[in-house]
């Protein structure tokens, strides 16, 4: 039998990715490993780092294509989470908006 890598179709989604390394971790650190096998873990553990880097540029590129505003031109902002909504105080019109942004939630 060969030790051919995996096809890529049979690569674990990010979270199994991330599961995987915490226990290559924890295997690691247990101190109870030979080295060719510390060797084989950590090699290992940079293919699921690739793989976690890989899907989070993904999520990124397609977290700033929802984030492009009506003329076409991407928003980029650091995330914050939104403060809940205040009640409108008497006066405030909040109908006309000067914005370009769109609300998703």
């Amino acid at each position: 039998m060969s030790s051919k890598p995996k096809p890529r179709e049979a690569e674990p989604n990010f979270e199994g990715a991330m599961d995987r390394l915490e226990k290559i971790v924890e295997q690691m650190e247990s101190g109870k490993l030979p080295l060719e096998d510390l060797i084989v873990r950590y090699e290992e553990g940079m293919n699921l780092v690739k793989i976690c880097q890989e899907r989070l540029a993904k999520a990124e590129q397609k977290i700033e294509i929802i984030a492009r505003n009506s003329t076409g031109k991407a928003i980029v902002k650091d995330f914050e989470p939104t403060p809940e909504p205040v009640a409108p105080t008497k006066g405030v019109d909040e109908s006309e908006s000067t914005t370009d942004e769109i609300k998703l939630f």
